[in-house]
């Protein structure tokens, strides 16, 4: 229950932020641009959207951070497996196991950096520069995602060690399309 509260936490993150930054820059844009359509440059013209260039690149970085746990979650990450796949799969275990522990490993030591960093960049009264927004709330995307991908890295370990299988992701898989084929019929 806990698990998939977080698994759909994680996916309302990054849709949410994916969102809201792909309206902004169409608004941004349509504002930049909005001299060359007469009927709405009125509507426009009084819109401050100088803040929306730095929002929406912390917006992205935040989505990196929470959809590369994510991709490891789903087993589309990006990993290099051909070492890996030159090994019988008998003999893969060991590597496999290690390889997944030294992404924990990393992702905890990055997400133990960060919250170093996030936490003497609290202690000063750092703002970034359009939104005036303290900078240790930026930067806390740093850890909370490096911590979220640990875990997800850990997960992905001892689902192995039990099961013996790793998450794939079936790049012919559309989502949501043998729902709608099968009730168009």
């Amino acid at each position: 229950m806990l698990m998939r509260a977080l698994d759909r936490l994680e996916e309302i993150i990054i849709a949410t932020l994916m969102a809201a930054a792909t309206i902004i820059i169409f608004i941004a844009v349509l504002h930049r641009y909005g001299s060359a359509v007469p009927a709405l440059y009125p509507y426009l013209r009084h819109i401050h959207m100088g803040w929306a260039q730095e929002l929406c690149i912390y917006m992205f970085v935040w989505m990196a951070k929470f959809g590369a746990a994510y991709g490891v979650r789903q087993g589309i990450h990006v990993g290099v497996d051909v070492l890996v796949n030159a090994i019988p799969p008998e003999d893969r275990r060991p590597l496999v196991t290690f390889a997944l522990a030294c992404g924990a490993l990393f992702t905890f030591i990055i997400g133990s950096l960060g919250a170093y960093f996030v936490w003497h960049m609290a202690q000063t009264e750092q703002v970034s520069a359009d939104l005036e927004w303290p900078m240790w709330i930026i930067y806390l995307a740093i850890p909370l995602g490096s911590y979220l991908m640990c875990f997800r890295f850990l997960q992905v370990m001892v689902n192995y060690l039990m099961y013996g299988t790793l998450p794939a992701h079936d790049h012919g898989h559309v989502a949501g399309l043998e729902e709608n084929a099968e009730s168009a019929r």
